[in-house]
C-alpha cells in the first residue's frame, strides 16, 4: 500500500511527483532543492545554505510521515560544483551528528532553479 506524503513545512512539488511516498515501511523523500517553503524562493547563494534549507526540507517531510531524521538509511547529494563538497559536508555532518546514513554525492551539470545542490533521502522503520 502506497501512501503520498505532503506537508505545508517543505516546499510543495514544482511537478508532477510528491514529496515523499510511503510504502510499507520504507520512506522515500523526493529530492530537495533549497526552496524555503513559505516564500518558493532558493535560501542563499551559497552551498552552505542551500544544503541546509534541503536537508530542512528533508526533515519536514520525514517528520510528516511519522519518521525521524535517524530512520534516514541512504541520502544521494547532487551538486553543482565538487568544489563546494567540503562545506557540503560540515553542514551535511552538523545535520546528522553521530547517525551516518548511506550517501551518494555526484557533480551535475544543472539542477532545478538553477540551486546548487539537491537531496534526496531514503527512510526505513
Amino acid at each position: 500500500m502506497l501512501k503520498t506524503i505532503k506537508t505545508e513545512l517543505a516546499p510543495a512539488a514544482i511537478g508532477p511527483y510528491s514529496q515523499g511516498i510511503l510504502a510499507g515501511s520504507t520512506l522515500y523523500v523526493s529530492g530537495q532543492i533549497p526552496f524555503v517553503a513559505a516564500t518558493m524562493k532558493i535560501a542563499g547563494d551559497d552551498i552552505a545554505s542551500q544544503t541546509r534549507q534541503s536537508l530542512a526540507n528533508i526533515k519536514a517531510i520525514v517528520e510528516a510521515a511519522g519518521f525521524a531524521v535517524t530512520d534516514i538509511v541512504k541520502c544521494t547529494v547532487y551538486m553543482k560544483d565538487m568544489n563546494a563538497f567540503s562545506a557540503m559536508n560540515a553542514v551535511y555532518q552538523e545535520f546528522f551528528g553521530e547517525h551516518k546514513p548511506t550517501r551518494a554525492t555526484v557533480e551535475v551539470a544543472r539542477l532545478p532553479k538553477d540551486a546548487l545542490v539537491e537531496i534526496d533521502a531514503i527512510c526505513v522503520r
